[in-house]
């Protein structure tokens, strides 16, 4: 490893802030929508251009799931409209927050992990419903931004979730156990066998190395956290005496020698199976305790990653599987949402599983020195399986990016084919560009430390750029020859702070240099005050002079979702009729008296599906004096330029009342999308 000084930069040339082009590279990607993205994402690109694609695809999902929840700030979804089984009304579900809070580390603006985790964490969730890594990942958020006082401040909530899971502790064993379907995982093995081959999506409570694994990496997550407030000394060593005691038992107890592997052992017990038996093959999840940095790192836990490699075993042609082939149950399919399949474990490619093997991968391949040794794997195979991950993202039969449920291990194809499917965010990626294939390892400590596990022999350059860590903005390139960024200096890998070089090597390797950090930008928060938390309740809501005026109908317009997929599965806000040259206007009622003075509209378009922006608009208020049904143009409104599938901003003097309305004339022949129309 080598250690570079902070306090001396190396002379090899000067890059600036930026190489890449932040204009050109967000108006390429996201269209009238670029400046949410500008100032809010890292950059990044690469000779493979699958991944580079799909990096820009998932910042879009990514913002796509963030949830204005007004004066609860944001959340990030699992889905891009409501489930049935979503915490209500907040349409919070915890099992994929741990990838959420991994992908926002990197979010420039850190409002929203930070607003996420405090709703997480409150009372108004449900942080029980499935189990969750969410201590870890907010740990994880303080390796990358470095600030103590968001990393400590939910301590006590965060012991408080981790004791709750006492009653799924077997002591007897020293494990956990859970139900598969509330590990987010229902039709596995222990769930199917369990019912006799019937059945799956209930039952099958088993000792799983998931459960384990999060409680594990929470439970050190809490410690490392009391240690850096200080003065927690007996939270301190509870917790790590706890991680300790769960890290010796799923290694005497999960670790089956048979199949060289992490697999459940049976808490049910009934006719069909048989307290602490193992399970009677290999699952995927079986790698995640590498994704937390459980096992001890020798040759024989090694061996478990040859059977991600092996396409009789755990590899498919199009992605991992969930099951192995030699399962009686793969790929059956039990269960269904009138003709079409819903998702189950027993098989199929998952996204979010993916993402925890990749994760595992990146931390074997980083430290794990030992488990490297016995040849097993490598960084070569790490970037193939990102790159097939990466492929997975697009549709085959419709060339779009736009990541699913679940996918057949042979083809790629979708299995899930349901409205909700759509832009699922139950997984992570450029989390494992940033940190995995780019090589930035974050740390609690004031070092910068990078090891890419970028294959040599497949990419030839790639560049990160405009990642705030530690207050810092560093960037990452390498150029194998030198012939993508200018030759000479730039030859090989290099890394730089605050537009200064300070490390290099002409290969791809581990490079590390003190960094003194410093305090990054202070969170700011403009609250909406328009937001409607689903379409039954009372305040705010919405109605319109024209076509379907009902709350269920009005309700996705003031919902605090914005996205603009074209998917019409996936629509998001309230339609006008066929434009005809007349005005139309769309009212929020606060239910009381509200201080307002701007607004942000966004307008769908799409001219295939008959939609487009209006071609004017203006904001209304009730006029002072009135009996409630006289209105008046807002005062000193200055309007922004009409944008389509894009954020229209607006701004008026500061106004009392209990309504406000857009008053907007849609272009002849086509509709008007409000998306949202969000008020302050």
């Amino acid at each position: 490893m080598k250690l570079y000084s902070s306090l001396t930069f190396i002379p090899l040339f000067q890059l600036g802030y930026a190489l890449l082009d932040v204009d050109a590279i967000v108006d390429k990607h996201y269209g009238n929508d670029a400046a949410w993205y500008r100032d809010r994402i890292p950059l990044f690109e690469s000779s493979d251009q699958d991944i580079t694609d799909v990096y820009y695809y998932r910042w879009s999902i990514f913002r796509a799931h963030q949830r204005d929840l007004g004066a609860y700030g944001y959340i990030s979804t699992e889905f891009l409209d409501d489930v049935g089984w979503q915490t209500k009304p907040f349409a919070s579900l915890n099992d994929a927050t741990g990838f959420h809070l991994l992908e926002g580390r990197w979010c420039r603006d850190r409002r929203f992990k930070e607003d996420y985790a405090t709703f997480m964490y409150s009372a108004d969730s449900n942080s029980r419903q499935f189990s969750e890594s969410m201590a870890a990942a907010v740990w994880a958020g303080y390796l990358v931004d470095g600030v103590k006082e968001d990393a400590i401040k939910r301590l006590s909530d965060m012991t408080r979730v981790y004791d709750a899971w006492d009653d799924s502790f077997d002591t007897s064993k020293g494990l956990y156990y859970v139900e598969p379907i509330r590990d987010a995982t229902e039709y596995t093995i222990s769930s199917i066998d369990s019912s006799g081959g019937y059945d799956g999506f209930f039952g099958g409570d088993s000792f799983r190395p998931s459960i384990n694994s999060y409680q594990y990496a929470n439970a050190l997550a809490i410690a490392n956290m009391a240690s850096l407030a200080g003065s927690m000394n007996s939270t301190v060593d509870t917790y790590t005496t706890r991680a300790s005691a769960l890290k010796n038992r799923v290694q005497e107890a999960l670790w089956n020698t048979t199949f060289s592997h992490f697999i459940d052992r049976y808490q049910v017990n009934n006719e069909n199976v048989t307290y602490w038996d193992p399970i009677r093959g290999r699952e995927l999840v079986g790698m995640v305790p590498w994704t937390h940095d459980l096992p001890d790192d020798n040759a024989d836990y090694a061996q478990a990653w040859a059977h991600i490699l092996d396409a009789d075993e755990l590899r498919g042609e199009a992605g991992l599987r969930t099951v192995e082939p030699s399962y009686e149950y793969y790929m059956r399919q039990y269960r269904y949402e009138g003709p079409n399949p819903e998702c189950q474990w027993n098989g199929p490619v998952w996204p979010f599983q993916m993402t925890q093997v990749l994760s595992g991968l990146a931390n074997f391949l980083d430290h794990y020195e030992k488990g490297k040794e016995a040849g097993v794997i490598n960084s070569d195979d790490y970037t193939n399986l990102l790159r097939q991950y990466a492929q997975l993202h697009r549709n085959p039969s419709t060339n779009i990016l736009d990541l699913e449920e679940d996918y057949y291990p042979d083809t790629g194809l979708p299995i899930v084919g349901l409205k909700r499917s759509h832009h699922y965010f139950h997984s992570g990626f450029n989390d494992l560009v940033l940190s995995g294939l780019v090589g930035i390892r974050p740390r609690s400590d004031d070092v910068l430390e990078v090891a890419p596990l970028a294959s040599a022999a497949q990419l030839t350059y790639f560049r990160a750029e405009r990642i705030m860590y530690h207050g810092r903005e560093i960037a990452v390139q390498w150029d194998k020859d030198g012939s993508h960024y200018g030759g000479g200096n730039s030859t090989g890998l290099t890394v730089e702070v605050d537009g200064k070089v300070v490390a290099s090597s002409p290969s791809l390797t581990r490079l590390s240099v003190e960094l003194e950090r410093k305090a990054p930008p202070a969170i700011t928060r403009k609250l909406a005050k328009s937001i409607q938390l689903n379409s039954t309740t009372p305040y705010p809501r919405a109605s319109a002079s024209v076509g379907n005026s009902s709350q269920s109908a009005t309700y996705p317009a003031i919902d605090g979702r914005i996205w603009f997929y074209t998917e019409p599965d996936a629509k998001n806000g309230w339609d006008t009729p066929v434009g005809n040259g007349t005005s139309i206007w769309f009212q929020i009622d606060f239910g009381k008296s509200v201080s307002t003075s701007s607004a942000e509209l966004a307008f769908f378009a799409n001219e295939e599906q008959g939609f487009a922006e209006p071609e004017s608009y203006k904001i209304q208020v009730p006029a002072a004096g009135g009996n409630g049904t006289e209105w008046t143009d807002a005062e000193d409104a200055v309007y922004g330029d009409v944008v389509a599938n894009g954020i229209t901003e607006v701004e008026w003097k500061e106004v009392e009342g209990e309504k406000v309305r857009v008053v907007f004339t849609p272009k002849t022949g086509m509709k008007v999308r409000i998306a949202e129309f969000k008020v302050y």
